[in-house]
């Protein structure tokens, strides 16, 4: 009766496009860049534009992210230094990130698996670097790091 012949089923083990690859490193991307533009034209230096960090409206107490906003702002104007009086340990940390950032895509773009394999001792290491640096700037010794 009916002389079609059947369609075979899309094979779902292909390896997808380069560009369907590269999409989620790259609205990674836009949306950090985008960020980054608000914050470099809303100055975060002047009150009423963004909300105060809960844990330092409620105790005083600056946490690690404490300044980050300042610190993102003086980056998108280019002013390395002010970031660093801001929040050192965000502004180290966007380097960080842009690297990785580099090797997602590169290895997104060739088709290589993308994990942070870094044993538990490293995770603790990063974990006590940001206490560490959440202590210090909330002592006298350590004010220079505070924003």
């Amino acid at each position: 009766m009916d002389d079609a012949l059947p369609v075979p089923a899309p094979d779902r083990s292909a390896r997808p496009t380069v560009a369907r690859r590269l999409l989620p490193p790259l609205v990674t991307l836009a949306g950090v860049a985008a960020a980054f533009t608000y914050v470099g034209l809303v100055d975060p230096n002047e009150t009423g534009h963004y909300p105060v960090c809960p844990l330092y409206g409620l105790t005083g107490v600056l946490c690690f992210g404490c300044g980050g906003l300042r610190s993102a702002h003086a980056v998108a104007h280019g002013d390395w230094i002010a970031a660093l009086g801001d929040n050192a340990l965000a502004t180290v940390g966007y380097p960080v990130f842009a690297v990785l950032w580099v090797v997602w895509a590169v290895r997104a773009r060739k088709a290589l698996p993308v994990a942070i394999n870094l044993r538990p001792v490293w995770w603790w290491a990063l974990g006590g670097v940001i206490l560490a640096f959440s202590v210090v700037r909330n002592v006298p010794f350590g004010s220079s790091l505070a924003p």
